[in-house]
């Protein structure tokens, strides 16, 4: 599939649109429930996550490098996770929970718990 320069202009936009709402603390919430984090190419994505409390985060490593998932205050913490793998976590108490990976501690990302 070749990417023309409308679609790209609308990429581009999109991922603008949506740095500026998290900068800005306008990321969108998750209903409580099940949610997804993507790994890929050394990200966490998204970077800023909003959820209700009671949510269940999964992260599912789409990296073809190992990865895992650590909480700075300790609150969780991943074994090793090749690719295809996962690790979920439910957040049941409200705050700011900032995680990186330990392998990679340059991959950083925040769940915002309401």
């Amino acid at each position: 599939m070749q990417i023309d320069a409308s679609m790209w202009r609308r990429f581009v936009g999109a991922a603008l649109v949506g740095a500026a709402l998290t900068a800005a603390g306008l990321a969108p919430v998750v209903a409580a429930g099940d949610t997804t984090v993507k790994i890929d190419n050394y990200t966490f994505g998204p970077g800023q996550l909003t959820v209700k409390a009671g949510t269940t985060v999964t992260w599912v490593n789409d990296d073809d490098i190992p990865h895992t998932v650590v909480a700075t205050g300790k609150t969780f913490r991943s074994k090793a996770l090749d690719t295809n793998d996962e690790f979920s976590f439910t957040f049941a108490t409200p705050g700011s929970y900032e995680y990186f990976c330990s392998l990679h501690p340059y991959m950083k990302a925040t769940v915002v718990v309401q």
